[in-house]
């Protein structure tokens, strides 16, 4: 059976509606930079997105096409992850979707080494005759992170992150933005298929103790 990401780190990737503290380790993640609205149709997060899915396919059938990786194992792609900011904003204003910053990734296994991640890149180009200069091997330590399980409509956040701000200042803890801890949110659902009343999104905000 294929290993899921999904079912067993489920501390990570199904975390319950009320708010909790999360310690988060290294992990890797296909990246891709961009900004602006996401949902532009034929926009730029939308080919941002057939980027990073090309070539975590691409790594997970190597062993198909004869290309071995040390220590590969069957997975399941794990889930599409966003990482959101806005210039001169702590957190993100939903109200200004076109200034958005953003780098939709994807987590690779731990077997993948940033060789084996310049390998699929060239091989999805050979095989898709597409550009993938923008895809990026991207390490990243979050940390420690208040999140919650956020249901509904991405619209609706702002409801969820007061609740996990109101909880993480009552156990003496305070938002930790910088370059390299944003707002992050882990996509359950596929909002093509699923209505929005019913999307499950992980939302993770780092953090700090007060001062």
């Amino acid at each position: 059976m294929a290993f899921d990401y999904k079912k067993e780190y489920k501390e990570f990737y199904a975390p319950p509606r009320r708010p909790g503290i999360v310690d988060v380790p290294a992990m890797n993640y296909i990246a891709v930079r961009g900004s602006g609205d996401p949902n532009r149709e034929d926009g730029e997060y939308q080919r941002a997105t057939g980027l990073l899915y090309a070539v975590a396919f691409t790594i997970k059938m190597s062993k198909r096409s004869g290309h071995l990786m040390e220590g590969y194992f069957d997975y399941v792609v794990p889930p599409l992850e966003g990482f959101w900011w806005q210039e001169g904003v702590e957190g993100i204003d939903y109200a200004h979707k076109d200034r958005f910053e953003w780098i939709s990734a994807i987590r690779l296994p731990d077997f993948v080494t940033e060789t084996e991640f310049e390998w699929a890149v060239q091989e999805a180009t050979a095989k898709k005759r597409t550009d993938f200069s923008r895809v990026q091997f991207m390490p990243l330590q979050e940390g420690l992170c208040v999140q919650c399980m956020h249901i509904g409509p991405y619209d609706d956040e702002p409801t969820t992150l007061a609740l996990m701000h109101e909880f993480m200042e009552a156990q003496g803890y305070a938002p930790d933005f910088t370059a390299e801890r944003r707002h992050h949110e882990i996509y359950l659902s596929d909002a093509r298929r699923v209505a929005p009343e019913k999307l499950r999104t992980v939302v993770r905000h780092p953090i700090a103790e007060a001062l």
